[in-house]
């Protein structure tokens, strides 16, 4: 049905997991994490229990191996089960019932799970164990040149529909709730791509963050190469692609931003009002320049 990844990023500590299936939704119940616990796939006729069970279980001191014994010996169902379980410490916990379908199986490494039920060749699972040592970057990024392993190595036996990744970070906070990434592709004939395109828009929007936190900090020249880099990565996105505009116009660059203004104010003529509406609450300083100009635009 489903392959997947648990993993604990050895540089931040962050946690995550990732997943496709040729099943929608397969986000809503195959991924579980939580900040500075743990992070968890359940899969293979699903018992979506698994998922807080276990990070209860983590959150009270045990390791994933003890959670993971904890879970399999109170299941009846436990044969038709797949389960992977990653810690903060990076310790692994991985079942894969004698029920599963086949080709199913799933192998561990330092800080890493990877797993798989009902694919088309058994060589589904170590492709993608082989793809995590192989790749730099991010957990994000590595999930995804895993996932890609999967599916270019065979995948789900009946294709591919949905897919998801969810990261959090590596200590416990008071918000539990906190995602660093928590990105869905429900239904899709691509999910890998779609998935692919949502990672480069969310980075990109970080980016626009980073550059409002600049700006706000007086640091107008870094701010500038943030909403820079941000419309780079989510080019086709005109709410990144404004604030672009916003900071070449307020470093006395309007004429360098005329032609992407007119073609975002095109698109959505309302965009001068919510500027104004920013600056009437202290949150847009300029913003009347700014839309005053966008108005004056042919």
């Amino acid at each position: 049905m489903t392959y997947s990844i648990v993993a604990r990023d050895p540089v931040s500590g962050q946690l995550g997991v990732a997943v496709q299936s040729c099943w929608p939704m397969v986000g809503a119940v195959v991924t579980w994490a939580e900040p500075g616990v743990g992070a968890v796939a359940t899969q293979s006729f699903t018992e979506t229990g698994y998922g807080p069970r276990a990070l209860d279980l983590l959150r009270a001191g045990s390791s994933a191996p003890d959670a993971l014994a904890a879970l399999i010996a109170a299941d009846p169902g436990e044969a038709v089960r797949q389960v992977a379980i990653v810690d903060r410490l990076g310790s692994t916990g991985t079942h894969t019932g004698a029920g599963c379908i086949a080709e199913a199986g799933h192998l561990t490494a330092d800080g890493v799970s990877v797993q798989a039920n009902m694919m088309e060749r058994p060589t589904v699972w170590p492709a993608m164990l082989e793809a995590w040592k192989a790749t730099d970057g991010d957990l994000a990024d590595r999930f995804m040149a895993v996932l890609r392993a999967a599916e270019a190595a065979g995948g789900d036996v009946r294709g591919r529909q949905s897919a998801a990744i969810l990261v959090v970070g590596g200590e416990t906070t008071e918000r539990p709730w906190d995602r660093l990434v928590d990105l869905r592709v429900d239904d899709a004939t691509e999910p890998l791509d779609e998935l692919a395109r949502l990672l480069r828009l969310h980075r990109g929007f970080e980016a626009m963050d980073e550059g409002e936190q600049l700006a706000m900090a007086g640091k107008l020249e870094a701010a500038a190469a943030a909403f820079e880099r941000a419309d780079e990565l989510a080019p086709a996105d005109d709410q990144v692609g404004l604030t672009w505009v916003i900071a070449r116009f307020a470093s006395g660059r309007g004429d360098d931003a005329r032609d992407d203004a007119r073609r975002i104010v095109r698109a959505n003529p309302r965009w001068p009002l919510w500027l104004r509406r920013m600056a009437d609450r202290d949150m847009l300083p300029g913003g009347h320049e700014v839309a005053d100009w966008l108005d004056q635009l042919d």
